[in-house]
C-alpha cells in the first residue's frame, strides 16, 4: 500500500499548477490566480514561492514590526508581508513596509503604490538571499522607495543585524548609511531607535524595545 494512499492523500485532487501566458504574469494576475501559496511574489513576470519561515524570522518581524509602529508618527502606518506594485511585471512582498498612511484603500486591499512607501524591509532566509540583497533592492531603488533595510542573522549570537540604505535620488540607488548591531538609531525616514537583543523576549519584559 503506497504512501499516499495510507495518508489519504489519493482522496485529495491534483494540484494543477497555473501557466503561466507567453508573455509572463502581470502584477493584476496575483490576485486573480487560484490556488497560490501563501506569500508568493512576482518577479519579473515570473511567480516566486516562499520556503517556510524559520523562528528567527518570525521573531524578527515582530520586533521590528512592532517597534515601527510604536514610533511612527500619526501620518505613517506599518503592515507586514503587503505586496509593493512596483510596475506591471514586478510586485514583491517586503517583511515590513512603512507607508503613507492616506495611502489605504480598504480592508480588501492587497498591495500599495512605491511612491506610498517610504520604508521596505527584508529579513534575510537562506532561499532568498539573492532576492533580498540584489534583485530586490534594485528593483525597489528603481521605483524610488526612498528607505531600504536589509536584516541579516549574526550566527554568532543569532541577534539581527540591521543594514540601512538611503536611496540616492540622482542615480536612483541605494547607498549603505549604517551597520547596526545590538541597538539600531536612525532619524530617517523618521526617529528610530529599536534594541536588537529583544528578539528573543515578549513585549513588556525588561529591557524590551526601547525609544530615547
Amino acid at each position: 500500500m503506497s504512501a499516499a494512499f495510507e495518508n489519504g492523500l489519493d482522496d485529495e485532487p491534483e494540484y494543477r499548477w497555473p501557466i503561466p501566458p507567453p508573455e509572463g504574469w502581470t502584477a493584476d494576475d496575483l490576485d486573480r490566480i487560484p490556488g497560490l501559496p501563501p506569500h508568493t511574489e512576482l518577479i519579473d513576470g515570473s511567480l516566486v514561492f516562499v520556503s517556510p519561515q524559520t523562528r528567527f524570522h518570525s521573531r524578527t518581524m515582530r520586533l521590528l514590526d512592532n517597534a515601527l509602529l510604536d514610533q511612527a508618527p500619526d501620518r505613517l502606518d506599518v503592515d507586514r508581508e503587503m505586496t509593493i506594485k512596483l510596475d506591471s511585471k514586478n510586485r514583491p512582498e517586503p517583511g515590513i513596509l512603512v507607508f503613507e498612511a492616506s495611502a489605504v484603500t480598504g480592508t480588501d486591499q492587497t498591495w500599495y503604490r512605491p511612491q506610498d512607501v517610504l520604508l521596505a524591509v527584508e529579513v534575510v532566509s537562506p532561499d532568498s538571499r539573492e532576492r533580498d540583497r540584489e534583485v530586490k533592492p534594485r528593483k525597489y531603488a528603481e521605483a524610488g522607495v526612498p528607505h531600504f533595510w536589509r536584516v541579516e542573522k549574526d550566527e554568532e549570537k543569532g541577534l539581527p543585524v540591521v543594514y540601512v540604505y538611503e536611496l540616492d535620488p540622482a542615480t536612483k540607488s541605494y547607498g549603505l548609511t549604517g551597520i547596526f548591531h545590538d541597538r539600531l538609531k536612525t532619524t530617517a525616514p523618521f526617529d528610530i531607535e529599536i534594541d536588537l537583543t529583544a528578539v528573543g523576549r515578549r513585549r513588556g519584559t525588561s529591557g524590551d524595545t526601547a525609544r530615547g
